[in-house]
């Protein structure tokens, strides 16, 4: 599920070193500022070297994306003995579109609008002035995007069969009044006129609410990943 994962969300330039694509947008989201090791590139240490010499000239953290099918095999330990911190644990929870899914108002649209970009990022922003490259991320392909009553949204990227769900945040005043699940099950339906039958989204394992929502709307845990960070202070 990573390339799904990496597809979905963009990062605008890659450099490819053997199987391992070297993503970086900017520092906006480690997702698309991380390694992504789809295959084995030969001398591990010697391309995590080479890894680490591409975002420290960035003035980035090196990171890896790291799940079940990272390349090669046991690429997490060796990351560990070199000082890399386990971070962000992280559920990929998948469930079968089976509709039918009622919009109940929410309006989705094939760009994100000024408000829903300002409602996202009030949520979601963690990084300062990176507005723009941030919806150059979200932009990078086609997906749909749904707003409830100005004070929730979540995005939603057809590919193939699968249907991503991504970017749902809610107003931190208007919680807890099923805004999120609107959105979610609107999101759903589209996706399913787009033609996907199955649908899956990521979810950090510490977010139980979140978590909660999910289940409760039929998804399952499908996959895992987690990222590793390098520590500089024990180098």
């Amino acid at each position: 599920m990573g390339e799904l994962v990496a597809e979905a969300w963009p990062a605008p330039s890659a450099q490819d070193i053997g199987g391992w694509l070297l993503r970086h947008a900017g520092g906006v989201t480690k997702r698309a500022n991380s390694v992504l090791p789809l295959d084995d590139p030969g001398d591990v240490h010697r391309a995590i070297e080479r890894a680490e010499g591409f975002y420290t000239a960035l003035g980035l953290p090196t990171v890896f994306s790291m799940d079940a099918q990272a390349r090669p095999a046991g690429l997490d330990g060796v990351l560990e003995g070199r000082g890399y911190d386990l971070v962000d644990p992280t559920l990929a929870m998948a469930t079968e579109l089976s509709g039918p899914y009622e919009r109940d108002g929410v309006d989705i649209a094939d760009a994100p609008s000024i408000e829903w970009l300002d409602l996202w990022w009030s949520v979601d922003g963690r990084y300062d002035h990176q507005l723009p490259m941030a919806e150059k991320i979200l932009t990078g392909v086609s997906a749909g995007y749904a707003c409830a009553d100005g004070l929730a949204v979540g995005r939603g990227v057809p590919q193939g069969e699968w249907l991503g769900i991504y970017a749902m945040a809610v107003a931190p005043e208007a919680r807890r009044r099923g805004l999120g699940r609107r959105v979610l099950r609107a999101l759903l339906g589209w996706g399913s006129e787009q033609g996907c039958e199955r649908a899956y989204l990521v979810v950090v394992e510490r977010n139980a609410p979140a978590r909660a929502l999910y289940e409760a709307e039929g998804f399952v845990r499908a996959a895992a990943y987690h990222y590793r960070v390098r520590n500089v202070t024990t180098r």
